[in-house]
């Protein structure tokens, strides 16, 4: 079976990419070396892999990836560091004024 991963790099200065991929180890080493010029991470380099995490289903890695990117820099974090009772605290909102 095929196998899809959705992933978080670290970038060099402290922000987080989020992508969707179906070989990770290529993908990465093409982050890395800065294979697109245009891309987000290029001038972010070193970048370091945060967190992955695996599909077989195609198209449910793909509503995840798109979902995390919504996602809050502390509410990624809590994913990556496996704070997973975090996670719906950090996803609502402080109206507090």
């Amino acid at each position: 079976m095929k196998a899809y991963y959705v992933y978080i790099l670290k970038c060099s200065d402290g922000t987080y990419y989020t992508g969707f991929t179906s070989n990770l180890e290529q993908r990465f080493i093409a982050h890395k070396g800065g294979k697109h010029k245009d891309s987000y991470t290029y001038s972010r380099r070193p970048l370091s892999l945060a967190y992955y995490a695996e599909f077989t289903d195609p198209g449910l890695g793909i509503a995840t990836e798109k979902q995390i990117k919504k996602w809050s820099k502390k509410k990624k974090e809590a994913l990556i560091n496996n704070a997973y009772e975090k996670l719906p605290n950090l996803s609502k909102k402080n109206f507090k004024k």
